[in-house]
C-alpha cells in the first residue's frame, strides 16, 4: 500500500505545482521530519524558494493551499511542519495494509518481465571457504534474494577459475607429492583434503632450489598451455582437483545456506573458442599494442594497460572474463557482479573493454565490498592462516545453543522444547548471527569479525530481530484463532504504538524496492532492527491476549500481519525466522 500511497502523493503534488505554474519534476518526496505523523513529506519548498523569492516555510504554505486530496484512495489529508509538506494516509491505507500482510507473499512485487543474472562468491577453488571469503556469498546471495522478490526472473552463477596459474600450481602438486609428505586433514572432508597439496606445493615452490623450481615451473606452464590449447587430457587432470573442490566448498556454503543455479567454468570460454573470438577482436582495435612482451590495450581513462594477451600465446583471466560477459549479455537482461574491493579496477577495466568490443554496458553493474578481518590479522589459504567459515559457523551454533540452554534454565515455566528444538534454535539462531552480521553493514565498510558482537543476545543483532518473530508465534499459538486479516477494520488501532507499527508493515514493499534498486540488502537490515523497536513498544503498550473484543482481534491481526512481515524481511536475508526461541 505505501507504494501506491507514494504515486498519490506524487500525482496530488504534481498537480499542484502545475496550479503553481511551477516547472521540474523534483517533487522532494521522502521520509518525514523526526516527531512528523505522517507517512510521507515533501520538501519541494527548498527547491522552489529562490525561484518564487520567499522562505521555504512560506512556499510550503503555498503548495499545501494548492493541494487537493479529493479522490486519492490512500491520501487523506496534507500538515505542514515548517518548510515540509507532510502528507497522512487514510483508513483505507491501513486497512489494505493488513489485508494485503495476510499474505504469505507479502512485500513481493510484481513480476518485471526482466532476467538477472547474479554472480557472487566465485572464490578459486583452492581450499575451504574461510571467514575472509564469507562476505561475497552472503551479500550475493541477499542480493538474488532481493532482486528475486523484486520481480526479477534470478538466476545465480558461480564462476569457476580452473583455468588460471593458481590451478595449474594445485593439479601439479597434487600429481607430485604423496600423503605421507601432507600433515592430516583438518576435517574429513576432499577441500580439506586437497588443500595440503596446494599448500605443500607453494611451500616447494618458494624454499628449493633454483634449479629444481626450473622444473617444477616447466611443468605448471606446460599445463597452462594444454589449457589454452583446448587438450583434453589437461581439462580432466585440473579437474581431478577442481571437481571435488568445489563439492567440499559447496558444503559449506549451503550451511549458510547458499546455492547456485550454475556453476560457470571459466574453461568453458576457452573450449569454445569464444575467448579466441575475443582476442582477435582485440587486436583488431586501435587500442590495441603490443608493449613489453605481451598484447595490451590502451583503454581511455585508464593509466595502466589491461594486458589481455602473452608473448606464449596464454589468454589472461580478465581476457576470459570479457568473453564470460558477452555471454551473460546475451542470455540475461541484466548482470551482476559481487566482487572484493581489490578487484574494482580490474572490473572497471573489463568494462571499458566491453564497451569497446560494442557491448552495451549499462547491463552490468556490480557490487563492491570491503574485506572481513580478524583481530589477529589477515587470512591465507595459500599460507593456511585464517578461520574457516566452517569453524565460525560451528562455533556460532554452539554458542547459540549454550545461550538457549542458559534462558531455559532461568525460566520460571516449562516450554516443553525437546533436544531436537533446543537443536534447531541454535543452528537458527548461530548461523543467522553470522549471516546478519555481515549483511547488516554496508558492503564498502572493512568488518572486523567479533565472535560476541555477532552472538550477542541483546543487542540489535541477529537474536535481537528474530526473537520478534519467534514472540509474534507465540502470542498466536496461544490465541483461539487468527481472525482473516482481510476483514479486520484498522481504525480500530489507535495508540501510537499500535498506527506506529502498521506503518512500518506498510512500508515494507517499498524497502524491497529500495534494496533492489541500489543493491543494498543492507537497507532490509535497518528496516528490521527499526521493525523489531516497533513491535516491542507495541507489545509492551499493547496486550493483545488480555485484549477484548474488536480491539482483540484487531491486534491479533496486526501481530500476524507482522509475523509475515518479519519472516519475509529475514527471508531476504537469509536468516531463519524461528517460531520459538
Amino acid at each position: 500500500m505505501f507504494l501506491s500511497l507514494r504515486d498519490d502523493v506524487a500525482d496530488a503534488l504534481s498537480a499542484a505545482l502545475a496550479t503553481l505554474d511551477v516547472p521540474g519534476t523534483d517533487l522532494g518526496i521522502e521520509e518525514p521530519p523526526e516527531n512528523v505523523d505522517a507517512a510521507l513529506a515533501s520538501s519541494v519548498a527548498f527547491r522552489l524558494a529562490a525561484e518564487r523569492g520567499a522562505p521555504p516555510p512560506q512556499v510550503a504554505q503555498e503548495v499545501a493551499d494548492a493541494l487537493d486530496t479529493a479522490g486519492y484512495e490512500y491520501l487523506d489529508r496534507v500538515s505542514l511542519a515548517g518548510p515540509y509538506v507532510n502528507f497522512h494516509p487514510s483508513e483505507a491505507y491501513y486497512d489494505d495494509t493488513l489485508a494485503a500482510a495476510g499474505d504469505n507473499g507479502y512485500g513481493r512485487l510484481d513480476p518485471k518481465d526482466e532476467s538477472v543474472v547474479v554472480e557472487h562468491t566465485s572464490a578459486n577453488p583452492t581450499g575451504p571457504v574461510h571467514v575472509g571469503r564469507a562476505r561475497n556469498p552472503i551479500i550475493g546471495d541477499a542480493v538474488a534474494n532481493v532482486l528475486d522478490f523484486a520481480g526479477y526472473d534470478v538466476t545465480r552463477h558461480y564462476y569457476v577459475n580452473d583455468a588460471g596459474r593458481q590451478m595449474a600450481v594445485f593439479t601439479w602438486a597434487y600429481e607430485t607429492f604423496e600423503e605421507d609428505e601432507l600433515p592430516e586433514p583438518e576435517r574429513p572432508r576432499a577441500d580439506y583434503d586437497l588443500v595440503r597439496y596446494y599448500r605443500k606445493g607453494n611451500e616447494f615452490l618458494e624454499e628449493v632450489s633454483e634449479a629444481e623450481r626450473r622444473v617444477a615451473e616447466d611443468e605448471i606452464q606446460s599445463i597452462l598451455q594444454g589449457l589454452e590449447d583446448g587438450d583434453e587430457a589437461t581439462f580432466e587432470r585440473v579437474n581431478e582437483v577442481v571437481e571435488p573442490m568445489l563439492g567440499g566448498m559447496s558444503s559449506s556454503l549451503e550451511r549458510l545456506p547458499v546455492t547456485y543455479d550454475e556453476f560457470v567454468r571459466e574453461t568453458r570460454f576457452m573450449r569454445s573458442g569464444a575467448t579466441d573470438d575475443v582476442i582477435e577482436r582485440l587486436q583488431d582495435t586501435e587500442n590495441a599494442v603490443y608493449e613489453e612482451d605481451a598484447w595490451q590495450l590502451d583503454l581511455p581513462d585508464f593509466e595502466k594497460k589491461l594486458v589481455f594477451l602473452r608473448s606464449d600465446g596464454t589468454s589472461l583471466y580478465t581476457t576470459r572474463d570479457l568473453a564470460h560477459h558477452e555471454w551473460k549479455f546475451d542470455n540475461f537482461d541484466h548482470a551482476v557482479t559481487v566482487l572484493g574491493e581489490d578487484h574494482k579496477l580490474q572490473a572497471e577495466q573489463l568494462r571499458g573493454a566491453l564497451d569497446l568490443l560494442g557491448n552495451d554496458t549499462d547491463q552490468l553493474r556490480s557490487v563492491y565490498y570491503s574485506w572481513v578481518n580478524l583481530p589477529e590479522g589477515g587470512m591465507s589459504t595459500r599460507a593456511g592462516t585464517g578461520v574457516d567459515l566452517d569453524d565460525l559457523l560451528d562455533e556460532s551454533i554452539d554458542r547459540a545453543r549454550e545461550e538457549v540452554e542458559s534462558r531455559l534454565e532461568s525460566r520460571i515455566r516449562d516450554d516443553d522444547l525437546t533436544e531436537n528444538d533446543v537443536e534447531r534454535i541454535a543452528r537458527q539462531v548461530g548461523l543467522g548471527a553470522v549471516r546478519y552480521d555481515i549483511v547488516s553493514k554496508q558492503p564498502t565498510k572493512a568488518i572486523t569479525f567479533e565472535w560476541d558482537r555477532a552472538l550477542d543476545f541483546e543487542a540489535q543483532s541477529a537474536p535481537y530481530v528474530q526473537y520478534v518473530h519467534a514472540r509474534t508465534c507465540g502470542i498466536l499459538a496461544e490465541a483461539d484463532g487468527v481472525p482473516a486479516l482481510d476483514g479486520v477494520d484498522a481504525s480500530t488501532l489507535t495508540t501510537p504504538e499500535e498506527r506506529a507499527l502498521l506503518d512500518v508493515i506498510a512500508r515494507f514493499p517499498a524497502v524491497v524496492e529500495s534494496a533492489a534498486d541500489e543493491l543494498a540488502p543492507h537497507v532490509v537490515a535497518t528496516y528490521t532492527r527499526e521493525f523489531a523497536e516497533r513491535f516491542n513498544a507495541f507489545y509492551r503498550e499493547c496486550p493483545v491476549l488480555d485484549a477484548e473484543g474488536e480491539t482483540r482481534t484487531a491486534r491479533l491481526a496486526l501481530v500476524a500481519a507482522a509475523r509475515t512481515t518479519m519472516a519475509n524481511a529475514l527471508g531476504l536475508l537469509g536468516v531463519a525466522a524461528p517460531e520459538s526461541m
